[in-house]
């Protein structure tokens, strides 16, 4: 104790010693400058501010806090649970979903850490797997896209049993059904180890900001390192850690192993083809994994549910605005086939939707409560009062539609003039319902400009299936209206 107390004494007394050293050294330096010349005296003071604003630069570029990583707003499983259940219970998304919560489950109950070995395709993924998990049967290869499905290798270290994914690489030709699995098992995983063999091309960088976004703990390893002089090495080593400072949590040289080949020139001038086994070094990833992982799989389960609930909200998204899309295509149908039945009290196609304003008010609240826009009547009115706008100044068009779409149903002639006229309103509030659709469902409210120039768009499409499909409804309301004679009765 008493010489733990001596020292101390002695190093406040080092300090003041230094610091009045430092004080006189900077008095007498003052009083010397103050006897140059002015221009001398200038020019010292901006070599000193510039010395020190470089320094602080530099202190800070060294200390700076990290940037926090992005994050998502996640779901709880309860809100999960209760979306699987509202999509069709048979169908393949809530099944997926089911699945993937059961993985989660099943993975946590195992106890081990999950690890993802992930990166583009020929970086050496599957040789560092048998580098870290000696034994592991990993499938290995000159030719890229090696491994074609996920494959699990069991290890341990300092008393942790390891789960190792080897994963499909990315950027293979046809190859995207293998992306998307070795994105899912990244997920999965407790952390990722992104493999690289030189600093990162764009989408290198977006892959590793995307898994950076889930909050993925994440190694990125350089891989051949032993290809690279030590200059080099540290080179790329440095533009990389600038590259992924916000993303990864620690960058590293590795050496997979594996083999290389090489043509060696024999003394009678022949040459021989020849194969030979190189070293692994995975030293300092493996110490890099370990600060990681070191806490064990039940400490980083959080961070893991976290990512795997956040992807499952994206599948359901996804899942869900498919959903609407369908529903939405079937109100449209719905509303399409009324306003045909309604067409024969119209005297022009498109000139006057008041004639048909009960059908156009019920489809756009159909459709806005599909999407839950909540839309006032006087909204309602006025993208209606914009849509008979854009359909007077499209009558033509319209007109113009019917005609050749109906040229190509020559049997349809004995339902008379009123099927161009039923044809122009199916033409009409099918585009009007898909333009509404796309504007609300990408919106989320009733734009009534953007809306309109969709229906624009809409009623000029002439698309062959489309106009067919419009034409055989139109005929077969028609044909459901029309009386014991074959003449149409009055709507």
């Amino acid at each position: 104790m008493r010489l733990g107390r001596l020292l101390a004494i002695v190093a406040v007394a080092a300090m003041v010693l230094l610091l009045l050293l430092v004080a006189t050294r900077a008095i007498t330096l003052a009083r010397e400058v103050a006897a140059l010349p002015a221009a001398w005296q200038w020019a010292i003071g901006v070599l000193v501010v510039a010395g020190l604003t470089a320094i602080g630069a530099a202190a800070w570029w060294l200390w700076r806090p990290a940037r926090p990583r992005p994050s998502r707003v996640v779901p709880d499983r309860p809100a999960l649970q209760a979306r699987i259940e509202a999509l069709e219970s048979g169908g393949a998304a809530a099944s997926g979903a089911r699945a993937e919560l059961a993985e989660l489950d099943r993975r946590r109950e195992g106890g081990q850490v999950h690890v993802a070995v992930f990166g583009d395709i020929s970086m050496g993924k599957s040789s560092l797997v048998r580098a870290l998990v000696p034994g592991a049967e990993a499938a290995t290869g000159v030719a890229g896209g090696t491994t074609r499905d996920i494959r699990l290798h069991q290890g341990q270290r300092d008393g942790i049993a390891w789960m190792l994914a080897d994963v499909p690489g990315n950027r293979e030709a046809g190859g995207e059904a293998f992306e998307a699995s070795a994105s899912e098992e990244a997920l999965r995983a407790h952390a990722v180890i992104y493999v690289c063999t030189a600093e990162l091309t764009r989408t290198q960088a977006s892959d590793v900001v995307w898994l950076a976004s889930f909050g993925k703990p994440m190694v990125v390893a350089l891989n051949k390192a032993d290809e690279r002089d030590a200059g080099e090495l540290k080179l790329v080593l440095g533009r990389l850690r600038a590259q992924v400072r916000d993303s990864a949590d620690a960058v590293v040289p590795t050496i997979a192993g594996g083999t290389e080949v090489f043509v060696r020139s024999l003394p009678d001038g022949r040459s021989e083809r020849v194969e030979r086994t190189r070293l692994p070094d995975t030293r300092e990833l493996a110490r890099a994994l370990d600060r990681l992982l070191g806490r064990g799989a039940q400490a980083l389960e959080p961070a893991r549910e976290k990512a795997v609930f956040a992807a499952l909200d994206a599948r359901l998204a996804a899942s869900e605005a498919a959903a609407r899309e369908a529903q939405a295509a079937r109100i449209v149908a719905r509303f399409a086939r009324r306003a045909v039945v309604g067409a024969m009290a119209a005297v022009a196609p498109g000139s006057d939707l008041v004639i048909q304003g009960v059908i156009a008010t019920g489809m756009v609240r159909a459709l806005a409560d599909l999407y839950g826009v909540n839309a006032s009547q006087v909204q309602v009115d006025d993208f209606l009062r914009q849509a008979r706008l854009t359909l007077r100044s499209g009558s033509s068009i319209v007109l113009a539609v019917a005609g050749n779409a109906l040229k190509a149903f020559p049997g349809l002639g004995t339902l008379g003039g009123g099927l161009l006229h039923a044809f122009a309103y199916a033409l009409i509030f099918d585009s009007m319902g898909k333009a509404l659709s796309a504007s609300l469902a990408e919106r989320h409210a009733l734009d009534h400009d953007d809306a309109n120039e969709r229906l624009k768009a809409w009623l000029a499409d002439s698309n062959g299936e489309r106009v067919k499909a419009l034409a055989a409804m139109a005929a077969e309301a028609l044909r459901e209206s029309a009386g014991p004679g074959g003449s149409v009765r009055p709507g």
